[in-house]
């Protein structure tokens, strides 16, 4: 039986975690963390998990947090998880982090889209936590850096297209569209219910902090830097990720090649589910799940791509991701514990 910590458990990633986990036949959850609720139980802040999750909340030390763990979440806001990780890892737990903080090779790019980076001696053994592009490193690895919900759904859409070079990977374009819970649990006027209900916004337009993540790793299948654009938009649902990927093909390059592509890099895939010809998903079809669907067609009027990928923001898109990368980094079926069919109306 693997113990796990979670560090930060109040936030709706925590909450995600904690949900999939009290089904999760290998894993013991030992100790949550929350500054704001300490003393509390988890039924109480969350009660849709009473009766499945007996823990209080605890503001305490990595010491404790790692006397009874084997690998602990950090599910905490960017620039926290830095502070705790080294002290972690000293103490000979696996991490698998759900911030931003671990998720990039070259500390100066983290620090030109959020802070100063205080453990940068870690980032050259970081593994980005994508399992179809690097499962066999996760597997082993002692730090993840789990990838952001956007990131996700933009490059297992763009993956197969620049791996197999039938793209002009210059001329890149994401356009995406995610549910409110991608905000957190904070109050903030932004996602407050009579500012979102009804209305559908662009927001941080060329400046989305996604944006150098999702560029590093396209850079990295490509061979060569790259610069894409990509625009967020919020819709008002609760959770869920639509993501419209185009891309210029090649000269000469055809749809067959095309299909191939995909079928050969995720069609053993147990997350990556490709529609039948001619359907596009939805997000209803992967909610509250660790699937990401995936359509694609050629437009022959403009020789263009266009590939719609679909995932659940807080599951694949955070907690669900972070479960696989720690079983495949304990040793696990990646699938344990995350084969729950979607959750439909």
């Amino acid at each position: 039986m693997v113990r796990v910590a979670i560090a930060g458990a109040s936030g709706y990633t925590g909450f995600e975690l904690l949900r999939i986990l009290s089904r999760h036949p290998q894993v013991t959850v030992t100790t949550v963390t929350s500054r704001a609720h300490t003393g509390q139980a988890v039924a109480d802040v969350y009660p849709a998990l009473r009766g499945h999750c007996p823990l209080i909340f605890q503001n305490t030390t990595a010491e404790v947090l790692t006397a009874e763990a084997d690998l602990v979440f950090t599910a905490l806001p960017h620039q926290a998880a830095m502070g705790i990780v080294p002290d972690l890892l000293s103490r000979g737990v696996k991490v698998v982090d759900l911030s931003a903080d671990f998720r990039f090779r070259d500390p100066r790019v983290y620090e030109a889209w959020y802070q100063e980076h205080t453990a940068p001696d870690l980032l050259s053994e970081t593994v980005y936590g994508l399992p179809e592009l690097y499962r066999d490193a996760i597997a082993r690895a002692r730090l993840v850096g789990n990838p952001g919900c956007y990131p996700t759904s933009i490059l297992l859409a763009a993956a197969p297209l620049v791996k197999r070079r039938l793209v002009d990977p210059r001329t890149i374009i994401a356009d995406s569209k995610s549910g409110v819970s991608g905000a957190g649990r904070g109050l903030s006027l932004a996602t407050h219910f009579c500012e979102v209900h009804d209305g559908f916004k662009a927001y941080k337009v060329a400046e989305h902090r996604h944006t150098p993540e999702i560029e590093q790793e396209l850079s990295a299948l490509a061979g060569e830097q790259l610069h894409i654009s990509f625009t967020p938009h919020l819709v008002p649902m609760t959770r869920g990720i639509l993501s419209t990927v185009y891309a210029q093909l090649r000269p000469g390059v055809t749809g067959e090649e095309v299909d191939a592509a995909y079928r050969d890099l995720y069609g053993t895939e147990r997350f990556l589910r490709l529609c039948p010809p001619g359907r596009f998903p939805s997000t209803l079809q992967v909610r509250g799940t660790n699937y990401c669907d995936l359509a694609w067609k050629v437009d022959p009027r403009t020789d263009r791509i266009v590939v719609v990928s679909v995932i659940d923001n807080l599951t694949r898109g955070a907690s669900g991701q972070a479960v696989c990368n720690m079983n495949l980094m304990m040793g696990l079926d990646e699938a344990c514990g995350l084969e729950a069919a979607p959750w439909m109306p």
